[in-house]
């Protein structure tokens, strides 16, 4: 199977869980025996590292490294963007904050940030901008390329996925990691939810990460329920998980890693946090993470008098982002809305017990997690303090939701993107074209 995968982010320069699943699946899919051509913008100036080598629009080649991404091959498309969240900038923030923070001027709402968002014309010239700018370069880009499949991740690549399938005829598959909704409650910017619909209504099939996120794209968009796949995501190996010690004396500690946003709902984690400082002093909260909210995230916690007991580590990749799951005793992820949530398997497959937000997709698939409301400071609280307090309930969801998350790797929810693949594709490419019975597992699997 030769897929053409259009991408936003891929590891290890990533903004959140997209590139994260980017660089999961497709590791996976080449394992499978996929011939994949990864097109991805390219900040200015920008080299990845590992296993990756980004290509200029002039040529392809292998990915440099050794196996893992030997069928891999990744072409460039220069932008000035390398964050699709950078575009989001706040109407009311001072010039002279770094990166456009803005003043905590609003309370925290489930309405969306429609006060604070930049109009839709500042936001269309230029995130919009670079999208348009993309699909017309990727599609130049493939015109001499050979692929069976289009796989576009997410609405920025749509516009490229829609143009390359109109030029070449082939299936377009796009996949669905968040919608409008989530990143904007209700007040959603028109054009990119006209983007999302377009891209959802003319591709061949909807790959979603969770049931919500299928019942999304059925009742706001529109998209015959018939159409949608829902393919949960997957979480990498990392041994030593179970041996890792979590007993600790003196302080505790406990986590929240995510993109400072509305949509991740940092403003119930530190009111959380202030209600379990009122039943003990020993616990310290760390908040890591970017975004629009980071600087009245911060006031927040000073204005509560909790300053002092919450740490704000930036944003962290790569080994920072391991080094702050082996600190945690305990991760909280309060989403307000989480098409999926990949930041609480990679915490679980660190040895660290969770708490998850019902309004999570993967609240669907994990059994062994606490789950609470978003809004629900007080449950979230007592869940936290009993979290700390009590070792053996710690201890067994560690060690349970550890042996649960075993089945959810790449290798299953790549296996079930090909089994999308075939259909798409016909009969022809239903059978086994890799000697491994890839495809035919892949169309029986079932979903977790």
């Amino acid at each position: 199977m030769r897929v053409l995968m259009l991408g936003w982010e891929f590891s290890p320069f990533i903004s959140g869980g997209l590139g994260t699943a980017c660089y999961g699946l497709t590791k996976a899919l080449s394992r499978s025996g996929a011939r994949i051509t990864f097109l991805l913008p390219r900040a200015v100036g920008s080299e990845p590292a590992g296993d990756v080598r980004l290509l200029g629009p002039a040529g392809a080649r292998p990915a440099s490294g050794g196996s893992e991404l030997s069928g891999v091959r990744f072409r460039a498309v220069p932008s000035p963007l390398a964050n699709p969240y950078e575009s989001l900038l706040p109407a009311r923030a001072p010039a002279s904050v770094a990166g456009g923070l803005p003043d905590r001027d609003v309370p925290p709402s489930r309405g969306g940030p429609s006060s604070w968002m930049v109009p839709a014309s500042d936001y269309a010239g230029d995130l919009l901008a670079e999208v348009g700018r993309y699909a017309r370069s990727c599609r130049e880009l493939v015109r001499q390329e050979s692929f069976d499949v289009i796989h576009a991740h997410d609405w920025m690549t749509y516009p490229a996925g829609l143009a390359i399938a109109a030029q070449s005829g082939k299936p377009l598959v796009v996949h669905l990691h968040s919608t409008e909704f989530d990143r904007s409650g209700e007040h959603v910017q028109q054009r990119v939810y006209d983007i999302e619909r377009r891209g959802m209504h003319e591709s061949s099939a909807v790959i979603c990460v969770s049931r919500t996120t299928a019942g999304v794209a059925a009742e706001r968009y529109d998209v015959p329920p018939e159409k949608i796949a829902v393919v949960y995501n997957g979480v990498g190996a990392t041994p030593g998980g179970e041996s890792a010690p979590r007993t600790r004396r003196g302080q505790k500690t406990v986590l929240f890693l995510g993109r400072i946003t509305m949509q991740k709902g940092p403003e119930y984690f530190l009111a959380a946090a202030r209600k379990v400082l009122t039943l003990t002093e020993d616990v310290n909260f760390i908040v890591a993470g970017s975004g629009d909210r980071l600087r009245s995230t911060v006031h927040l916690a000073a204005e509560m008098g909790i300053g002092h007991k919450v740490l704000f580590a930036g944003f962290l990749r790569g080994d920072d982002v391991t080094r702050a799951f082996r600190m945690a005793d305990l991760y909280v992820m309060p989403s307000v809305s989480e098409p999926f949530g990949i930041a609480a398997l990679e915490a679980i497959s660190q040895g660290v017990p969770v708490i998850i937000s019902k309004s999570s997709g993967v609240s669907e698939v994990l059994r062994h997690a606490l789950k609470v409301d978003f809004w629900d400071v007080d449950e979230m609280a007592n869940k936290i303090a009993a979290v700390l307090r009590h070792a053996p309930l710690a201890g067994t969801l560690r060690v349970h939701a550890l042996a649960e998350i075993r089945g959810m790797t790449w290798e299953r929810a790549a296996g079930q993107c090909l089994a999308v693949y075939c259909q798409v594709c016909g009969p022809c490419l239903r059978e086994d074209r890799t000697g491994r019975g890839g495809y035919a597992a892949a169309a029986s699997s079932d979903p977790p």
